[in-house]
């Protein structure tokens, strides 16, 4: 039996090979949808290639992006960014047809419209520089069926955040995973959404073709409350144990920490205590609840395949041997880990990541699983994916 075509929008990301550009793709990925066309830095560099990228699609993401490096080269880099794009879809004439393009804007332009322009930063200036440009195009092509959409998004962090460039986020979370002290170099208030919310945000809106100016809200906190949130997590996590998670955006924050420790920090080891009666062990430690669940597993046989958005989930063998992989999407290379019953150890999967795991014992595998959602199989959040 063929596999099903995928239905819904082709889009094409700007920036696809970055941290919110992965993050669409990943979100693509689990709607079903065809995968995108990824323009990369190179695309930009060759007018041909850009206009033959944009060729067909019915939306494009303009997620591309200058956000640090000296100021003038910041200021001069958003604009010329959106100046290519636009004699690219320009260069595409009426092929571009209905077309739906979605500009990745910041708070530094969301409600500054009567702001001057000497009074923002050069980040803020370039932003609304590329956001005017983008517009202009849109305004123009509106009498073919065009669509623009400017997204104003506050504060991304999620993970795989490049630390010291794309959030206070992740350069703290990598050095709590480092073993570093974070530093704060300014208290400022931040605004923090996830980028998995934001890509709802893009997605959404494409499929409802939604049209001006959007501003999706995160959580405000001084970067303090962040950078505390974390500590606590990360010392709460220093021997396995699960924090409380308060709600989805706790949940958020601790899948990005994960992120910067793995694989270095796994598989954690679990201290054993035997006598005369056998063996016993602390499977779970947590403040949050969740649900608990066991299978037992046939010699050769793999369980998994398949990855998570939000959940967070322990596997640990409690007897027999296995292989757990572990494969970070859009990457090629599996992370494996080798497991045993009689020397217990857990893996956290990390979100984003396809998993499995198989029996490679003579018996049977028994194997102890958590997650710190009771399965919802309206909402499971699992979605399949070979390793």
């Amino acid at each position: 039996m063929s596999a099903p075509v995928p239905q819904g929008p082709r889009i094409a990301i700007t920036g696809g090979a970055g941290f919110l550009g992965w993050h669409l793709r990943c979100a693509i990925r689990m709607r079903g949808w065809p995968a995108p066309v990824v323009v990369d830095r190179a695309g930009f560099e060759d007018p041909v290639r850009l206009r033959e990228a944009l060729a067909g699609v019915d939306a494009v993401a303009h997620l591309a992006g200058v956000n640090r490096g000296p100021e003038a080269e910041v200021e001069a880099g958003n604009p010329m960014l959106a100046r290519t794009l636009v004699a690219a879809l320009q260069a595409a004439g009426p092929g571009s047809g209905r077309l739906h393009l979605l500009f990745a804007n910041s708070t530094h332009g969301r409600d500054r419209d009567a702001v001057p322009a000497a009074s923002l930063t050069p980040y803020g200036r370039s932003k609304r520089q590329a956001g005017a440009i983008l517009g202009e195009w849109a305004a123009s092509a509106a009498a073919a069926g065009a669509a623009y959409t400017d997204i104003r998004f506050p504060h991304l962090f999620g993970e795989h955040g490049r630390p010291f460039y794309n959030s206070a986020v992740a350069t703290f979370c990598h050095q709590l995973a480092s073993g570093e002290t974070p530093r704060i170099i300014v208290d400022s208030e931040v605004e923090l959404l996830h980028a998995q919310s934001a890509c709802d945000h893009i997605l959404d809106a494409i499929e409802a073709r939604t049209e001006g100016a959007l501003s999706p809200a995160g959580r405000r906190m001084p970067v303090s409350e962040a950078l505390a949130r974390l500590q606590a997590m990360h010392a709460t996590y220093a021997d396995g144990s699960l924090p409380r998670f308060d709600g989805d955006f706790d949940v958020d924050l601790f899948n990005t920490l994960r992120s910067y420790r793995f694989p270095l920090h796994y598989p954690g080891r679990i201290e054993l205590r035997s006598d005369a009666r056998g063996h016993l062990f602390e499977a779970v430690k947590t403040g949050h609840g969740g649900q608990c669940f066991a299978s037992t597993t046939h010699p050769g046989i793999v369980r998994g395949n398949h990855f998570h958005r939000r959940k967070i989930e322990r596997f640990l063998v409690a007897g027999g041997e296995a292989t757990i992989r572990v494969r970070r999407l859009f990457t090629a290379n599996a992370h494996a880990f080798a497991v045993r019953g009689d020397a217990p150890v857990y893996i956290d999967m990390p979100t984003l990541h396809t998993h499995d795991i198989r029996n490679t014992g003579q018996g049977e595998l028994f194997t102890l699983f958590w997650s710190h959602e009771i399965f919802d199989p309206a909402a499971p959040d699992t979605y399949p994916e070979a390793v």
